[in-house]
């Protein structure tokens, strides 16, 4: 096989059969580890985070908050430049380049870690680097959007990004294991964790090395695996018409409200947990919550597809409004009572609805500008051109609405840290983001899922 196919039409329904499908699903399942591995390595300091305190770095909480929020925050900014490159250099290529640079952070990461004197500005250079794992999700999404039928993009975008973003649990689940395991230390000194008298040795640098011959072999198949499509050709001057579309920022608005909320939340949970119920061992729970949202984002593409993205959205932002009241319902009061069993229960809920909404909001690009395409196209204009032009904006808009929504990563924990400071607890933040999720609702509703929308999907 080519690797630059220079013949694509997913939407022709013999080439689909014969040949389109098989590649397509190739491309998707290379991509998936990739992208998990990105996940991973963007919020490995969510975890790392939390045991630097008890090994000696002597970091305030707001500083903690701050390392666990700036890959979200570089992440995002990078996402930018993400969005436009997989036409301009090809998925093939960019996706082995973008896999191979996580190596940078990871092994900086394992060194630094290994030094509490570490300065606090190196840590947060290697936050920010770890943003390079955030940035290559738009450029997976983007890439693997133009091997799909426009049928078939809800359900392959899920499957993408959802088994993509189970990286984020994967490394808050695994992180708290290895540490604790000598033997992948390659000989390098242990650190003494020590909290409330007890005293244990652990490997910290495990948290990041563990991952460096994973990304290099993913990097390997990615270039050897995949391909570049000579049909998703297209310089970033013609890209950048989306950013006179209007529907184009309406869902980097939506995709905020969920993708936003679903890294924000995934990033200060470990925190917020241990902050708010000291006597819970939040590093046992983490994961969960990010498990949750990236497992129900498979599903809610295929939801999604079937039943309509747009009424989907609308159910997602009501039920996380509801969600947060809970989560405030449940919280300690100046550090007495609250319910930790009824907190993480309304943050699970929030984290699946998350799932839903990252599925169904971008269920619903593709269907917008295929019929924008659909009504701006000249009378004898061909299916295939048509549906040509739609697959490269919606592409675009995809790719630049996952940047907008990653800064949520970045505002979410840093959010709860300005609330503490500002009024000693983090009820005032949650207060914002119910706000925020009100706005989401109406826009959803107002332009896509009421009776005459102006597109619905």
């Amino acid at each position: 096989m080519a690797k630059l196919i220079t013949h694509w039409n997913s939407e022709d329904a013999e080439f689909w059969r014969r040949e389109g499908r098989a590649i397509a699903r190739r491309n998707l399942w290379i991509s998936v580890p990739a992208l998990f591995l990105a996940f991973a390595v963007w919020q490995i300091f969510s975890v790392t985070a939390t045991f630097l305190p008890e090994i000696g770095f002597k970091y305030t909480k707001e500083e903690l908050f701050t390392l666990a929020g700036l890959p979200a925050l570089s992440g995002a900014t990078l996402r930018i430049f993400y969005s436009f490159v997989v036409p301009v250099f090809g998925g093939r290529r960019w996706t082995a380049f973008s896999t191979a640079s996580l190596l940078i952070p990871l092994v900086g990461l394992g060194m630094a870690v290994q030094n509490p004197d570490t300065p606090y500005w190196v840590m947060q250079v290697l936050a920010l680097l770890c943003g390079f794992g955030s940035a290559n999700f738009s450029s997976s999404m983007s890439n693997i959007s133009f091997f799909f039928p426009k049928a078939e993009k809800g359900a392959a975008l899920g499957i993408n990004a959802g088994f993509g973003n189970l990286g984020v649990s994967a490394v808050q689940f695994v992180v708290p294991v290895i540490v604790t395991m000598g033997v992948l230390s390659l000989g390098s000194e242990p650190q003494v964790w020590t909290k409330a008298g007890q005293v244990k040795t652990i490997w910290l640098q495990n948290a990041a090395f563990f991952w460096v011959p994973l990304v290099a072999l993913a990097a390997v198949a990615a270039w050897f695996g995949m391909n570049d499509l000579s049909s998703a050709k297209a310089s970033f001057l013609e890209q950048s018409v989306i950013f006179k579309r209007k529907h184009n920022w309406l869902m980097c608005w939506l995709y905020l409200g969920t993708f936003g909320s679903f890294i924000g939340f995934a990033a200060g949970f470990g925190l917020l947990m241990k902050g708010q119920f000291p006597h819970i061992n939040a590093t046992q729970y983490t994961f969960l919550g990010a498990l949750i949202g990236a497992l129900s984002r498979v599903v809610g593409g295929k939801i999604a597809d079937k039943v309509g993205a747009a009424r989907v959205t609308t159910f997602v932002f009501a039920g996380m409004i509801a969600a947060v009241c809970g989560v405030l319902f449940f919280l300690p009061d100046n550090g007495q009572g609250g319910s930790f069993t009824g907190f993480f229960a309304c943050f699970i809920i929030l984290f699946a609805l998350t799932g839903v909404g990252n599925a169904s909001t971008f269920a619903q690009v593709p269907k917008i500008f295929s019929t924008l395409h659909e009504r701006m196209a000249a009378k004898n204009a061909s299916a295939e051109t048509i549906a040509a032009l739609a697959n490269k904006e919606a592409a675009a808009v995809l790719g630049f609405s996952a940047a907008m929504g990653a800064y949520g990563g970045f505002f979410i924990p840093k959010s709860y840290g300005l609330s503490i400071s500002m009024t000693g607890g983090v009820q005032t933040a949650l207060l914002a983001f119910i706000a925020f999720y009100v706005s989401c609702l109406l826009v959803n509703w107002w332009f896509y899922s009421r009776k005459n929308a102006e597109v619905p999907c």
